[in-house]
């Protein structure tokens, strides 16, 4: 039986829209395993799933989070733009953070 939490989790990448990204940690606030960012990178670390958009799925800060010029790297970057997404120098341009749930709930009020 697969983990519940594996479930979860691919379930939060299969719904990041095309032409649009997220970070891991909120990639781990979708599936409801809040902190759990290093969880969402070793799952997708192991992915077999060739249907999965891992792609849209880069670090916090927008950053592709493969070394530059490997071909992880650039199939990523080559994805994404594919989607329409702006990648300059491995950095996805024109993300924003995503909002707390705080944020979610009360506005935001900074």
């Amino acid at each position: 039986m697969e983990n519940p939490a594996n479930v979860r989790v691919i379930a939060a990448i299969r719904a990041i829209p095309a032409g649009q990204v997220a970070g891991y940690g909120e990639v781990a606030r979708r599936a409801g395993l809040p902190g759990r960012a290093r969880m969402v990178a070793r799952l997708l670390a192991t992915n077999d799933d060739p249907c999965l958009p891992w792609h849209r799925v880069v670090r916090a800060d927008g950053r592709i989070a493969f070394a530059p010029g490997s071909a992880s790297y650039l199939e990523q970057c080559a994805r994404l733009r594919s989607e329409g997404v702006k990648v300059e120098a491995g950095r996805v341009r024109g993300l924003r953070p995503a909002p707390t749930v705080d944020q979610q709930l009360w506005g935001d009020h900074g």
